[in-house]
């Protein structure tokens, strides 16, 4: 009977002892509660004891959290409509404005987070037209969200938002066919004037192209006939030169050449006088020779 009352006794020790200790971890933050009044603030992380069944724990995750907001429906400055799915990164910074304003409820938190940031890009869509919201000024519109969710997440929620970014942005099913039928009438126009640019850059370089060549052809036939009279002169200037030093030897010469030419084809027929002067070699060659 003894021992199974020491028995008993140690069994609710163990449960009390058990009850009286908790482990706050380094990923965690942490406050402790009295009949759920806040007696103890952001518990630093180590083994910990309490009274047990009077003080509750309450642990949080106090790493980097993210929260996917619903795709909302914003309109742009010039009140073009558009999907925008985006997320938040946030984290605890103050334990006991945080259990205050969400009872540590992570889930809450979520929603009151994802609140704010569709208001946020809701503002900012609003005053940016479509091409400063999709590529022109997207970073500095989540930095602008960023720092305004700061300033009132801070104080009202204990959080902290790491970081906004817009997953992706989207247009609406009613509106995408007149939209990409626009921008395909835009690419088309933009394509045609830089054809048409481009045509008339190279109608210029061809007409200068040619002018180039006509200059060169001018001016290289101009050279060459310039060096062939330059060489017909001197030419001519040696020829007069040798010939005149024997003007019967070089009508002698003269006479041969053209004999070898007309008689080179045996078809070929001369009606001329016997005592011709164009036989003249040929009958007082051996005595031209000989002189």
């Amino acid at each position: 009977m003894k021992n199974t009352i020491l028995g008993v006794l140690l069994f609710f020790a163990v449960i009390v002892g058990a009850n009286a200790v908790y482990v706050v971890k380094e990923t965690e933050r942490a406050v402790v509660l009295r009949f759920g009044d806040m007696i103890r603030v952001d518990v630093p992380p180590g083994i910990h004891f309490k009274l047990p069944y009077v003080h509750t724990v309450r642990k949080f995750d106090a790493r980097i959290l993210t929260v996917d907001a619903t795709p909302q429906r914003y309109l742009t400055l010039e009140q073009k409509a558009l999907l925008v799915d985006s997320y938040a990164m946030w984290r605890i910074v103050d334990v006991q404005r945080y259990y205050t304003a969400t009872s540590g409820e992570e889930s809450r938190t979520n929603a009151l987070l994802a609140q704010r940031v569709n208001d946020g890009l809701r503002n900012k869509f609003g005053e940016r037209d479509l091409q400063e919201v999709v590529s022109g000024q997207r970073d500095l519109l989540m930095n602008e969200i960023t720092e305004e969710l700061n300033a009132y997440t801070a104080n009202e929620y204990g959080i902290e938002v790491i970081d906004v970014r817009v997953k992706r942005i989207d247009l609406p099913d009613d509106v995408r066919g007149s939209v990409y039928e626009r921008m395909t009438s835009e690419r088309n126009r933009e394509a045609q004037q830089l054809r048409s640019r481009g045509n008339e850059l190279a109608i210029g370089i061809e007409a200068d192209a040619d002018r180039q060549e006509a200059v060169l052809l001018v001016e290289a036939y101009r050279d060459s006939e310039r060096i062939r009279g330059e060489g017909d002169a001197r030419a001519a200037a040696i020829y007069a030169q040798a010939f005149g030093q024997d003007p019967e030897f070089y009508s002698f010469t003269r006479s041969l050449n053209s004999y070898r030419e007309s008689f080179s084809s045996k078809g070929d027929i001369l009606l001329l006088e016997p005592d011709s002067d164009y036989f003249r070699y040929m009958r007082s060659g051996a005595g031209v020779m000989a002189e």
